[in-house]
C-alpha cells in the first residue's frame, strides 16, 4: 500500500521564539519527522505544505521571513514537492488534488500531520474527505494553540481533541505516529 504523506504548515512561526507559537509543536514535529523519514525509506511520496501569508497586515507567515519557512525537522528534501497555500484548506486554490492524484493517492489514501489541528489540518482533513481520499491523520504529530471563545480560554490539549474527535467520527481514521509506522 502506498500512500501520501501530506505535511501541512510546520513552519517556524510556530515554534518558540514565532511569531504564533502554539502548545507542544516540538514533539508534533518529531512526530512528523518519523513520519516522514519512514515515507522516504519507504519510497513512499511526500507532499509539503507551506502557508504563506502575503499581505501587508500579515501576523505570521509573511513572505522573506524566517518564521514562513518550514521547519527543519520536517523540510524538504530531494525534489519532494511544495505546495504553497493563502488559505486554510490546501486544497483551495493550489494543484494539491493534482500532485496527489499523480502520486497514487487516490487509491491508497493520504496521511495528513501537521498545525494547526483546529485550522488548516481540520479545512485540509475535511476537503480531502470530500475529494473521495481515505484520510488518515496522525493526531500526536499535529499541535494546536490555545483559543478563546468569549471569555473562554480553551486550551490547546482540549482544541485539539476535540477537533481529532470531530475528524475521527466522519472525516479519517485519527491514529497516533506509533500505530501508523506499526502497520507501515
Amino acid at each position: 500500500m502506498t500512500r501520501t504523506l501530506v505535511i501541512i504548515d510546520i513552519q517556524n512561526d510556530y515554534f518558540a521564539g514565532g511569531a504564533h507559537p502554539l502548545v507542544g509543536p516540538d514533539a508534533a514535529a518529531a512526530n512528523a519527522a518519523r513520519l516522514l523519514a519512514s515515507h522516504r525509506e519507504d519510497g513512499q511520496p511526500v507532499v509539503h505544505v507551506q502557508h504563506v501569508w502575503d499581505a501587508p497586515d500579515a501576523e505570521f507567515f509573511a513572505p522573506g521571513t524566517h518564521g514562513v519557512e518550514i521547519h527543519p525537522l520536517v523540510a524538504p528534501t530531494g525534489g519532494e514537492p511544495v505546495v504553497v497555500k493563502a488559505q486554510p484548506n490546501a486544497f483551495l486554490g493550489t494543484d494539491l488534488d493534482a500532485r496527489l492524484r499523480e502520486a497514487g493517492a487516490d487509491a491508497d489514501g493520504v496521511v495528513i500531520v501537521g498545525m494547526m489541528s483546529s485550522m488548516c489540518v481540520d479545512a485540509t482533513v475535511r476537503a480531502a474527505a470530500d475529494a473521495g481520499y481515505s484520510v488518515t491523520v496522525a493526531h500526536d504529530a499535529c499541535a494546536a494553540p490555545d483559543l478563546v471563545f468569549g471569555e473562554i480560554v480553551v486550551p490547546a490539549a482540549q482544541v485539539h481533541a476535540s477537533f481529532m474527535a470531530a475528524l475521527g467520527d466522519s472525516y479519517a481514521e485519527v491514529v497516533s505516529t506509533d500505530e501508523l509506522l506499526a502497520g507501515s
